[in-house]
């Protein structure tokens, strides 16, 4: 009788094993061998290996709080004698060199600002007139977005779409001296449609911003919002570090009033982290002299640069000053550019 190459396969592996155990009957004691058995007999489960898993985890939690709870009377007891504290590992302190970082001194900086498309705003010369549109066929999301853009940015009005093109607008706006137009534009998705892109042209020359946005959320839908004001938001703009950051950062400061409006005590944020700029709008609110809180207003929202033009804005012509290229420029989680 032939027996099948299976067949003997599993002799010869019945084999193998046998001779294994022997082998560790032989060379383990008894208690060892015994504790190997349970142990493989206790993970065999999916549940136990869970459970083990969340004891290893809980031990580790136990002697990491021992060695700080150490290093904490270490300190008490030495004083400034102790060792220096541990710095934690983040992705932004650990964040790559960038040859474009900009130091607070530069002069080449500060003398390319000096004439660049925005230095009038900065001498007080030209108040920032704004167009707010959106797409040809704009969803309801974006409808309801529209006011609360208006409530943002100072001196702005909103000019419906309908079937004008980009060009046209913008030579509108040219025409009765407006200074920037902004364009905001819809995702796909059908019933998920909502605002997607922001598209930031500065007149009548240039530069574009082209932004992605996201993580929309409106006044109303914020619970406890404060009430909107017609004064003038201080501005707070924080985290923009590179030349291409100052770059941004003189764009959103150049669409706001350059004059002090204390008394609406209203605050816009434009936040930059790890190139994603958030926006918040608060309200200060003064208990007493020493207590202060704040309440937002929003609309809140976050922007991502995905490209800069040197002229108007022309997705098919335009000289390209900086473009977002994933494949390249989001290898490294540590690299940022703004």
């Amino acid at each position: 009788m032939k027996r099948s190459a299976g067949a003997v396969g599993g002799v010869g592996g019945e084999l193998k094993k046998r001779k294994v155990i022997k082998k560790l009957s032989t060379e383990t004691p008894d208690d060892e061998l015994g504790e190997m058995e349970n142990k493989s007999a206790d993970k065999s489960s999916k549940r136990n290996r869970i459970r083990y898993y969340q004891k290893f985890k809980l031990e580790r939690a136990m002697r990491k709080q021992a060695r700080r709870e150490k290093r904490k009377k270490e300190r008490v007891e030495l004083g400034e004698a102790a060792a220096p504290k541990l710095v934690p590992k983040t992705i932004d302190n650990m964040r790559e060199g960038d040859d474009t970082f900009v130091q607070s001194s530069d002069e080449e900086v500060a003398a390319d600002e000096a004439d660049d498309e925005y230095y009038e705003y900065y001498n007080a010369d030209v108040e920032p007139l704004i167009l707010i549109t959106t797409g040809t066929s704009p969803c309801p999301r974006t409808r309801s977005f529209i006011p609360d853009l208006l409530s943002l940015f100072p001196n702005s009005q909103y000019f419906p779409r309908q079937a004008y093109t980009v060009k046209q607008i913008t030579q509108y706006a040219v025409n009765r001296g407006f200074t920037d137009v902004m364009i905001v534009g819809d995702s796909g998705g059908g019933q998920k449609q909502r605002p997607y892109s922001l598209i930031v042209t500065h007149l009548p020359q240039g530069p574009s911003h082209w932004y992605r946005i996201s993580s929309v959320v409106l006044h109303d839908e914020i619970k406890g919002a404060a009430e909107r004001s017609e004064h003038y938001p201080q501005l707070i703009l924080k985290g923009f570090g590179t030349r291409l950051g100052k770059r941004i950062r003189r764009q959103l400061d150049s669409m706001f009033p350059q004059v002090k409006d204390d008394k609406g005590r209203g605050v816009a944020t434009f936040h930059n982290h790890r190139d994603f700029i958030f926006v918040r709008v608060h309200r200060y609110l003064y208990e007493d002299m020493e207590n202060v809180k704040i309440q937002e207003i929003g609309p809140r929202f976050t922007l991502r640069l995905r490209s800069l033009q040197a002229g108007l804005f022309d997705p098919q012509f335009g000289e390209y000053e900086w473009f977002r290229k994933k494949k390249e420029m989001d290898r490294s989680r540590r690299r940022f550019h703004l």
